[in-house]
């Protein structure tokens, strides 16, 4: 298995162990920007990794714009 279907895996597993520990979306948001700002905060080892993240972000920001606009996931 590559190492991107190794995180897909362990993101499911999280994803589905989040949703069985509290069902209300709502409460999700605490759990997305927790996850957000571990990612930020390793991605302060180089200013090349910051930058990354940074374009990370926007192009996350488009991804839910098009997910509000669409109602799916590209």
């Amino acid at each position: 298995m590559i190492k991107e279907d190794d995180l897909r895996d362990a993101l499911n597993v999280v994803a589905s162990d989040i949703v069985n520990l509290e069902s209300n979306p709502r409460t999700w948001l605490s759990w997305m920007i927790y996850l957000l700002a571990r990612l930020d905060e390793k991605s302060t080892i180089t200013p090349s990794d910051k930058e990354s993240f940074l374009e990370m972000l926007s192009a996350l920001q488009d991804e839910i714009r098009n997910r509000m606009r669409t109602g799916g996931w590209n």
